[in-house]
């Protein structure tokens, strides 16, 4: 084209002589002639406001454009990726990766009609939590049990089925914020209880608790706070006490567990989060938790407790609104059922197996894949295997962290060289996500399980570290 006139613009090429081109064919044939079309129709729609007088251009570059533009729409955003921040359960990255039991039995849910709502005892309809409710009871020992679409929904429906209009006396020290700047008062007044906050932030006392109770009391929630501890001059009414006073004034204790779990994990060299089973035995009438923090599953809200108490909740209507699909019922299922051999947990569940992984292990990782990493990159980036520190992540034991080792990446450049090298690193095909401490990138590689993975994403890293 030789300049960007009316009568040049016209001699454009048309979208149908575009769609005849070999490659975009193809690109129909994988795309669909509607995607694209849109993507010719974009594309010259653009070359008319930008064309310039004097301007030409070949239409083999807008083939070019067209099918780039393609590529984009359709690449996926939600990514896989590989998590090396040294944060096991990281919930901007998708929290717990499931076992290949739990994968299985989603992937099968959604590949066939399964028996979601269906008795096939019976022949009538069923209900689904049945799939879950015997195996959740027989691991926990509580009497009932229903699920929801997570912990904060699970909390909900509590509130609303026993407290509405009611108040729910929480101990101030409790009244947490979870993530995404939620707060358990928002989740409280949402769920239309009435927030009666006893104690003060640091000490709360029985006394405190019995003072509040009165006609108006729908129930007494105790919040583990998990994602934070305050220490010092403090005070707490534990589980068993509180349950005590509840039992004395006939209101229900709910214990909102939060990051929940089935196994002491004292076995893994960490320090002891109560379990739900505690919680339970400790006398509370309800326990809540997640099943994608410790427990190492899909993301889910278990409430478990009285029989008679789960019966009202299961009756709330809002319990439709917040119950869970099939996959994640299927994954659920599957990955509660690992728990029955808790010996093997480590090597089935990934949670238990990053957790439980050896600092020996992770090092001797490091010195493999240090060289690696070095040749890549470069005499313009120092890589070097260093130890440092995991968490848990998502409020599981805030200030407890467990012995690793990684690599850390320190160009030469200083600051604006090392925010390049961590972006080239999240434009890989599969990005790698680290954490910048100290003037370096730093790669904990305790979760890294597919070696030669990351390894072969390394190709399209340039040297100097430029994807």
């Amino acid at each position: 084209m030789d300049d960007a006139s009316p009568s040049s613009l016209r001699r454009l090429p048309s979208v149908d002589r575009l769609l005849r081109r070999p490659d975009l064919v193809a690109a129909v044939a994988q795309h669909g002639r509607s995607e694209t079309t849109l993507a010719i129709r974009e594309t010259l729609g653009e070359l008319r406001e930008i064309l310039k007088p004097g301007t030409s251009i070949d239409e083999r570059d807008i083939v070019a454009s067209v099918l780039s533009r393609i590529d984009v729409r359709a690449d996926t955003r939600m990514k896989r990726l590989f998590n090396l921040t040294g944060t096991v359960l990281h919930t901007n990255l998708g929290r717990a990766i499931l076992a290949e039991e739990a994968i299985e039995a989603a992937t099968a849910a959604m590949r066939h009609a399964v028996s979601l709502e269906f008795d096939l005892d019976s022949g009538k309809r069923g209900e689904r939590d049945d799939h879950v409710r015997a195996l959740v009871c027989e691991l926990t020992g509580a009497e009932d049990a229903t699920l929801v679409n997570n912990n904060a929904a699970a909390v909900l429906l509590v509130l609303n089925t026993l407290s509405t209009g009611r108040e729910a006396v929480v101990s101030r020290g409790e009244l947490i914020e979870i993530g995404g700047a939620f707060r358990m008062p928002e989740i409280m007044a949402g769920a239309g209880a009435l927030l009666r906050e006893v104690g003060t932030t640091n000490r709360t006392h029985p006394r405190d608790y019995v003072n509040a109770l009165g006609p108006e009391t729908g129930l007494i929630l105790k919040v583990h706070t998990s994602n934070y501890r305050i220490e010092g001059f403090t005070a707490e009414v534990d589980a068993r006490d509180l349950a005590k006073i509840a039992r004395q004034h006939n209101v229900p204790l709910v214990n909102d567990l939060g990051s929940g779990t089935l196994v002491d994990l004292s076995r893994f060299g960490l320090r002891k989060e109560p379990t739900v089973r505690e919680a339970v035995d400790e006398g509370a009438d309800l326990v809540t938790f997640s099943g994608d923090k410790l427990l190492g599953g899909p993301q889910a809200g278990f409430i478990v407790g009285r029989k008679d108490l789960i019966a009202a909740i299961n009756r709330n209507p809002m319990k439709r609104a917040l119950r869970v699909d099939k996959m994640r019922l299927a994954a659920c299922e599957a990955t509660l059922k690992l728990y029955r051999d808790p010996d093997r947990l480590t090597e089935r569940l990934p949670t238990m197996r990053f957790l439980a992984r050896s600092v020996k292990d992770v090092r001797k990782q490091a010195s493999r894949l240090a060289p690696v990493l070095a040749e890549v990159l470069g005499a313009a980036v120092v890589v070097e295997a260093v130890p440092c520190r995991s968490q848990i992540g998502s409020g599981a034991l805030p200030l407890d962290t467990i012995a690793s080792f990684g690599l850390s990446l320190k160009p030469k450049g200083g600051g604006r060289a090392l925010e390049q090298l961590s972006t080239a690193f999240r434009r890989l095909p599969r990005p790698v996500i680290g954490r910048i401490a100290e003037g370096a990138l730093i790669f904990d590689l305790r979760c890294l399980d597919h070696e030669n993975l990351f390894r072969e994403n390394l190709s399209s890293l340039k040297p100097g570290g430029a994807s």
